[in-house]
């Protein structure tokens, strides 16, 4: 690999700042993009002093899917190098939800295909109200496939299909009244809502943050009993924890 900077970390203090860095491309996915994507996240998920990461795209757009290169070696490419790119690009989405931290996506101008994945991959996203968000994969006959798979759990059955049959973007407003996102600003307050946000969640305790994460995801798929069987799990290990500990005895001592 390049030694290009395809994505920027900067922790400071409780807050890792990771930034998509290739604005001449859009932040177009590719090989480096994610693997330095991954790096970061792996290293913000062991330093303890890291409470939220904010993941944002330099230039005008978040993530505009697979760059012009990555398509022409998918469309020669062995069928074993497919299937190790497609392996990677699942790294990186499993790793949004491992992580410890809450991830919130600041989402400025175009998040499509596997850039719009990326997004919604996050736990929280904030969208400038000019951004646009879309899966465009139909029109070039290929398939959101990996995507899908983060679309399906935040969309009802029909509006997921209508997404991806028709490739069409959708703006802001639309995806948060869909409930694909949390929270639409103006362009120009974008980078400090997220902020504010990921300040906000610095003063949550991070083991029940990051415990309560961990649930909610374990819990996807999980059949009624099962789910709670993982809450049960939790809540006893959740009660062992001295910030747990901590926050009872203050809340008992103003009774």
């Amino acid at each position: 690999m390049s030694d290009e900077e395809t994505v920027l970390y900067q922790p400071d203090g409780s807050i890792a700042r990771i930034t998509l860095n290739r604005p001449e491309k859009r932040n177009a996915l590719n090989d480096r993009l994610i693997y330095q994507l991954k790096t970061f996240l792996r290293q913000a998920h062991h330093d303890p002093d890291i409470r939220v990461i904010v993941l944002s795209g330099a230039g005008s757009d978040f993530c505009a899917g697979a760059d012009l290169a990555a398509l022409q070696k998918i469309s020669t490419a062995s069928i074993g190098e497919n299937l190790e790119d497609a392996q990677s690009l699942m790294e990186l989405f499993m790793l949004l939800r491992s992580v410890r931290q809450p991830v919130i996506a600041a989402v400025a101008g175009r998040a499509l295909a596997g850039g719009c994945g990326l997004a919604l991959g996050c736990d929280l996203v904030i969208a400038a109200d000019s951004a646009q968000f879309g899966f465009p994969e139909v029109k070039l006959g290929f398939v959101p496939a990996m995507v899908m798979a983060v679309l399906r759990r935040n969309v009802s059955e029909k509006k997921a299909f209508e997404l991806i049959a028709t490739g069409n973007a959708i703006s802001a407003a639309e995806a948060s009244a869909l409930g694909l996102i949390n929270k639409v600003v103006a362009a120009s307050e974008l980078q400090s809502t997220a902020e504010s946000n990921a300040r906000s969640l610095t003063k949550i305790s991070p083991s029940a943050l990051s415990l309560s994460k961990s649930l909610l995801y374990q819990t996807d798929a999980l059949p009624f009993p099962e789910a709670l069987a993982a809450g049960v799990d939790v809540n006893v290990t959740a009660r062992l924890t001295e910030e747990c500990q901590k926050g009872v005895a203050r809340f008992l001592a103003r009774e």
